[in-house]
Parts: C-alpha cells; structure tokens; sequence
C-alpha cells in the first residue's frame, strides 16, 4: 500500500518525547556523566517548562532504555551502562549476575545448607538425590545488597565436580565462574518477582522487592542440570539483553 505524503499525520511530538530525546541526548553526551544525579524532578520539570506529569512520562522511558534509575527517597541517577558498545548478553553462557547488572559487583556472601530432596528439587534438577545443596548468594556495590541469589545443586553433583564443601571460597568460584567455563548449554527463562526468598531477613536489598528473576538451569552434561540458579535482580538495577543473530 502506498502512503502519499497528504496522508501522513502533521501531528507535533508528543511533549514528553521531546524531553525524552533531549534528556538522552544530555546523558550520552555527557553533560550528565555515569552515577551523576539528576537535578530534582520540580527543578527538571521547571527547566523544560512541562507539568511533573509530563516529566515522568520522560524519565520512564529512561529508566526503560537502562539509562536513568530512580532511588526511593533519594533521587534520579545515570546509570554506568549507557550501551555505547554492543556487550554480550544472555546469548553466550555466563553468570547472567555480571551481565544484566547495571552496577558493578564487588563482593558476594555465600552460605549454604544440606536439604532433603523435595518434588520441587527433583524437578529442577531432573535427577533424584540422597541429599541437595542450597546456596545462597548476596550480591553487594558499595557495601548495599543490590542482588542475590539462590542455588540448588544435587549432593551427586558435588562429588561428579570435585568440590569440597568445606571449601568455601572454591564453592563460591565454581558457582561464579566455573560452572559456566564447564558448561555446554543453558536454560533460561526470566520472570519478575515481588519476593525475594531470601533467608536471611537482616540482608535486604538496595532498590526494593519488584526484581527480574532469571532461572536458569545450567548443564555440563545432557542428562541433568549441575546447578539450578535462581538470580534477583531489581528492577531499578536489571538491563537484561539477547544480541540475537540470524
């Protein structure tokens, strides 16, 4: 169908677009570097002469582009991905934690127990178990909790992979690097979550409880996953990306 130039709507922007691209283009270029904050949303709102309403409509899709992220009682940041290069993302196999994280990790707490099986594990896991791991994960930046993360790994799969349990910081390095140099395939499936099933109630995490949830089920061999990931990210921290080629 051809669509003559009469036909096409003479429209103006809509005004929260035009905020938008104006915004972004101030971020890109710099004028409001990484981990800045931006001025208060009355100043924003005065400074280009639109209602709150209108700005917030501009800031959304900021937040949306990865490029703005709101923290509760304290303002508007830049965040550090600004994606002036194309990364990997969840195409290629690796700890999805460092690549959907708009902030950068720079220490994890770990604890573990040993469970009893259940139905759910045997689902997860595909195998049955005379025992199962379950291993929690605190992701922080800058002293915040700003991630976490809950494993289960069949006792089996501990003595397949030679770990030692009394190993900490080799357990932790499996888990985190590994586990995913090792691996032939992955499954994963992203979801959003309000509830974070953390066990630990002093530890809460910076940004509040609307996470993504990636699930992931992470293979070495065909036959079972060695480990069962369950990674929350919030909200205001996740830019999830799949560079899909043809």
């Amino acid at each position: 169908m051809e669509v003559k130039p009469e036909q096409i709507a003479k429209g103006k922007k809509p005004l929260y677009l035009a905020v938008y691209d104006e915004l972004f283009k101030q971020i890109t270029n710099g004028t409001f570097p990484a981990d800045s904050q931006l001025p208060t949303e009355p100043e924003l709102a005065k400074m280009f002469k639109v209602s709150r309403m209108t700005l917030r409509q501009a800031l959304a899709l900021l937040q949306d582009d990865g490029l703005v992220r709101s923290i509760h009682g304290k303002g508007n940041f830049i965040t550090r991905s600004q994606r002036k290069n194309r990364t990997v993302g969840l195409e290629r196999i690796g700890n999805p934690m460092y690549k959907c994280h708009t902030e950068v990790i720079d220490e994890v707490d770990m604890q573990f127990r040993l469970d009893l099986e259940s139905d759910y594990t045997q689902e997860v896991l595909n195998r049955k178990a005379a025992a199962v791991v379950a291993i929690e994960r605190w992701y922080r930046s800058q002293g915040e909790v700003v991630g976490f993360a809950f494993t289960f790994m069949a006792i089996e799969a501990v003595s397949e992979m030679n770990l030692d349990l009394q190993n900490k910081d080799g357990l932790l390095d499996f888990l985190e690097n590994r586990a995913y140099d090792l691996a032939t395939s992955a499954a994963i499936e992203i979801k959003r979550s309000t509830a974070v099933s953390t066990s630990s109630q002093k530890l809460n995490m910076a940004g509040g409880e609307e996470c993504d949830l990636i699930l992931e089920s992470l293979y070495v061999s065909e036959q079972h996953p060695v480990v069962y990931n369950k990674y929350y990210i919030p909200k205001q921290y996740s830019l999830i990306k799949i560079n899909a080629i043809k």
